[in-house]
């Protein structure tokens, strides 16, 4: 039971997390605002975001607020899960455990909108606005990969070169952790 309970701890923690990071990326990548799935992920993030961009301001086009939201949900996360499950709490342990939570979420993150923007090409008879944020969001990640290797009989194996290089270095980096 200690298991479930961790578990649902640990998910509600790390979805709220890949919205924060998902705003950052929008940001980033300059996507449509106006989106619906951009127009959810905004209002799920205000409350927390807006006081801390009073605070933190953002610079070259990069939102540093969405940057420290997400490392603190990240710390929360880690906090609360040492707190809740091994009764201790180490603030080196919650500090470097949350740096690598955000950055293993955000590898879960664009690795997930891979594979959903994938299927939704497969399926989707028409304009749907969920596919074309994700194709705002990915499209400047995958152009370079085209420009290497190009659809094969119409068959583009850009978001499958780049899923393996994503698993590629998360692999790479856990290794270096350990």
């Amino acid at each position: 039971m200690n298991n479930a309970f961790q578990f649902l701890v640990e998910i509600i923690f790390d979805l709220f997390l890949m919205v924060v990071l998902l705003r950052f990326w929008l940001q980033v990548a300059k996507a449509d605002f106006y989106n619906p799935m951009s127009q959810f992920v905004v209002k799920a993030t205000s409350p927390l975001l807006n006081p801390l961009r009073k605070v933190i301001p953002g610079f070259g086009g990069f939102d540093f607020a969405s940057l420290t939201l997400a490392l603190l949900v990240a710390f929360a996360k880690i906090s609360a899960v040492m707190l809740l499950f091994y009764g201790t709490w180490n603030a080196p342990t919650m500090a470097i455990s949350g740096v690598i939570t955000v950055f293993k979420e955000a590898m879960n993150l664009v690795f997930w909108v891979l594979i959903i923007r994938a299927i939704l090409s497969w399926v989707s008879q028409g304009h749907n606005p969920i596919e074309a944020i994700f194709h705002q969001l990915t499209e400047p990640m995958l152009r370079p990969i085209r420009k290497i290797i190009p659809p094969i009989g119409g068959l583009d194996l850009s978001i499958l070169v780049l899923i393996i290089a994503l698993q590629f270095f998360q692999i790479l980096f856990m290794n270096m952790l350990r």
